[in-house]
């Protein structure tokens, strides 16, 4: 029999084994990440969870692994509309594109607590209380609802983010970045620079996320272990995800709709649970299917021309 406290226990050294090696080794220098790079580190990443997908079909059977499939992929597609967030929110602060990757690195970590906090108050209240499934299934539809009729907006406002606002009036703020550093000592006052200031609305952005993106994956499975690391692994290939994606956002012009479609189909699941039970493989092919057929309608729209480009500047 598998001890369950023990697979959690590796699964955190190895995670923190590969954050290690990732900003210890690989990104010890700060850099501009080329799409070369990014495919390279994306490519490393999905491998680690193909892995580890393997390992959890052979401690919990095929029904497990394919939960971890779907919840991987699902979290992976929710995560591509918040790369367009991210760049809005690094050209608003003009982030250097050689710190790029220490945000991104650090919002991880945020995330990965943050996520686990969300996701275990998540199952444990559903199970609890069954008829809370019926809640997150509304709010899921009408997320859906509001991504598909919503205006672009090129606009982020992160001074009115109230997390910001707090941390303004306990902390001064240097004019300038200074080099890497998220904190610096001026004049014997400890100042934090504008790349923490990033950083903390990018953590809080995260967070936001969360809200539409653990209720989505409670629908698949309410397994902590397989809810946790699927999140856990689609977040650890976000950055590399950020920087091949950068630069080609504006070829998805349907991806707003594909995501609402997701989103949809997962709430309408979650409001027919007693009633329909739709199996994990069902869902996974109606994921997949609606990202084939977003992606291949924004292609065919395009036809090698960016008809939506990312805005340039943020007003």
């Amino acid at each position: 029999m598998v001890d369950q406290n023990l697979i959690w226990i590796l699964f955190f050294v190895f995670i923190i084994a590969m954050l290690a090696l990732d900003l210890g080794f690989f990104n010890r220098k700060a850099h501009e990440i080329k799409a070369k790079e990014a495919v390279k580190m994306w490519l490393f990443w999905v491998a680690l969870a193909v892995i580890f997908n393997i390992l959890v079909w052979y401690w919990y059977g095929g029904e497990k692994a394919l939960e971890f499939t779907t919840g991987y992929v699902m979290e992976e597609a929710l995560s591509v509309d918040n790369m367009f967030v991210f760049i809005l929110i690094f050209s608003y602060f003009a982030v250097p594109k050689e710190d790029h990757h220490k945000v991104l690195f650090y919002g991880v970590l945020g995330a990965l607590l943050f996520r686990g906090l969300f996701i275990f108050a998540g199952i444990a209240v559903v199970q609890q209380f069954d008829w809370v499934i019926y809640i997150f299934g509304a709010f899921l539809i009408f997320t859906a609802i509001k991504i598909a009729i919503k205006k672009e907006d090129a606009e982020v406002h992160p001074d009115h983010n109230i997390v910001v606002r707090g941390f303004r009036k306990v902390f001064r703020v240097t004019e300038n970045y200074e080099g890497s550093k998220f904190f610096v000592w001026k004049k014997e006052i400890l100042m934090a620079t504008p790349l923490f200031v990033a950083l903390l609305v990018v953590e809080t952005t995260d967070i936001v996320f969360a809200v539409d993106s653990v209720p989505a994956i409670i629908a698949i499975t309410q397994d902590p272990f397989i809810v946790y690391t699927s999140n856990a692994f689609a977040i650890l290939g976000l950055r590399s995800l950020y920087f091949l994606l950068a630069s080609v956002m504006g070829l998805f012009c349907y991806l707003k709709y594909g995501l609402a479609a997701i989103l949809a189909f997962v709430g309408t699941k979650m409001l027919l649970a007693s009633f329909i039970h739709i199996p994990v493989i069902l869902s996974l092919l109606v994921i997949v299917g609606i990202l084939v057929v977003t992606i291949l309608a924004s292609l065919i729209k395009n036809r090698g021309k960016k008809a939506c480009p990312p805005p340039e500047h943020v007003n």
